[in-house]
């Protein structure tokens, strides 16, 4: 959430900020006419309430009784309308937050301008695409084919977009979950092992409610709702806490499945296990010092693509431009890897650089070491990496002549050494 004290002091850097989003930037105007209602009420209110106190004083110094019945009656219609202000301002006290809800952060000045994810850019490529002496299968294909993908029961057991991993392709993802926790404790992440169902003031200090609303999967009777991301927890730990600036930076891993309700359209985007309603997740996330977030931005980064090449998937960097940038996002790197039969590149990871806009939504501050007033932290969320889309990656260009698989030499120990699926 921005400050609305910035609000007020900078508008037109927030509706250039919204303009360079693709989004409206007349919601500013709303934002100053509802504040300046805010502010004038407060001022009544104060005023009235002053005039009471002084009245009061007044009247337990009055002797003469009509007189100061006149006055008891008088501050009784007096109390009546600050009762009425204090209602009349709490309503569009909560109007304002709501509103002030659903704006996103602001680029960072890093972040290039572009009207959609077409005018994005790609910083770098690493590693050659493989090579194939036969026509690599999508694994859409590959997977029925070695009764590695059930996608049938899937669909029997819940509905379209499911499906099931069988034998060695549910073993297999299963050790890209476990190593890749175990690569970033090594890279100095601290697991977390956390709720997959969360309070919905959870999922607003993380910025997802009330902006991603149609896209959660909500258990009504108990109120709480199923993670899109393991960034909701690992922004909810710390809600409401003041932290020692000796302490950051915090940094954490988690694995959690994800549910996101998808809205899809018809095409070769949809097809196989790229997109689904459910799918899994290892989570990098930092809590640090405004002053760091940048650094600690390079160093997540640079952690993502270390478990890209580490499994020897080639991959490239983009940076998203302002009208792809995400709701909470500053800066956001994309990482996207080669998947050689369905011959595209897939997003795996975004990692970005939330400044204090989740900290200010959560009330996260930290006590600086030279004292001071408390300062509202900055967090940083990356995937490292996301499933399926890794696991695609990993089966379709591991594929091999005789239609086995190649598992990659780092996942050998948590496959109990197998090295090839057959």
């Amino acid at each position: 959430m921005l400050d609305i004290n910035f609000i007020r002091e900078h508008p037109e850097e927030l509706r250039k900020a919204l303009t360079d989003r693709q989004m409206d930037s007349s919601v500013v105007d709303k934002l100053l006419t509802m504040d300046a209602e805010r502010r004038g009420l407060l001022v009544k209110v104060e005023n009235l309430k002053a005039l009471r106190n002084t009245v009061s004083k007044e009247i337990s110094q009055t002797k003469d009784p009509a007189e100061r019945q006149e006055k008891i009656d008088a501050m009784r219609s007096v109390g009546e309308e600050i009762a009425q202000l204090d209602e009349t301002t709490r309503q569009v006290d909560e109007g304002l937050q709501a509103l002030l809800a659903t704006i996103p952060n602001l680029p960072d000045p890093s972040t290039p301008i572009g009207k959609d994810e077409s005018e994005n850019i790609v910083l770098r490529t690493h590693g050659a695409l493989p090579e194939f002496d036969f026509t690599p299968l999508p694994h859409w294909e590959l997977g029925p084919k070695m009764g590695l993908i059930d996608f049938d029961r899937g669909v029997k057991l819940t509905g379209s977009r499911f499906y099931v991993l069988n034998g060695e392709a549910a073993r297999l993802q299963r050790a890209l979950i476990s190593w890749m926790l175990d690569l970033h404790a090594r890279q100095g992440y601290v697991e977390r092992y956390t709720p997959f169902m969360v309070k919905a003031e959870t999922l607003y200090a993380a910025g997802q409610l009330p902006k991603f609303v149609d896209n959660l999967y909500h258990d009504i009777e108990e109120d709480l709702w199923m993670v899109p991301t393991a960034e909701v927890p690992l922004t909810g730990m710390y809600r409401d806490e003041v932290l020692e600036e000796a302490s950051l930076p915090l940094r954490f891993t988690a694995y959690t499945p994800c549910f996101r309700r998808e809205k899809m359209s018809a095409g070769r985007d949809v097809r196989g296990i790229k997109r689904g309603h459910q799918f899994d997740k290892v989570e990098m996330y930092i809590y640090c010092t405004p002053e760091e977030s940048m650094h600690e931005l390079q160093k997540m980064l640079a952690d993502a693509e270390e478990t890209c090449a580490l499994l020897g998937l080639p991959y490239r960097v983009k940076q998203l431009c302002t009208g792809d940038l995400g709701f909470n996002s500053v800066v956001t790197y994309d990482l996207e890897v080669w998947a050689a039969g369905c011959n595209e590149w897939l997003e795996v990871s975004s990692v970005s650089n939330v400044g204090d806009f989740q900290a200010r939504r959560a009330n996260i501050k930290y006590k600086p070491a030279e004292g001071g007033r408390n300062r509202l932290v900055h967090t940083l969320n990356g995937s490292g990496l996301g499933l399926p889309r890794t696991l695609i990656a990993v089966l379709e260009n591991n594929q091999q002549a005789d239609g086995k698989i190649k598992v990659p030499e780092v996942l050998l120990p948590w496959m109990g050494g197998l090295k090839v699926i057959s």
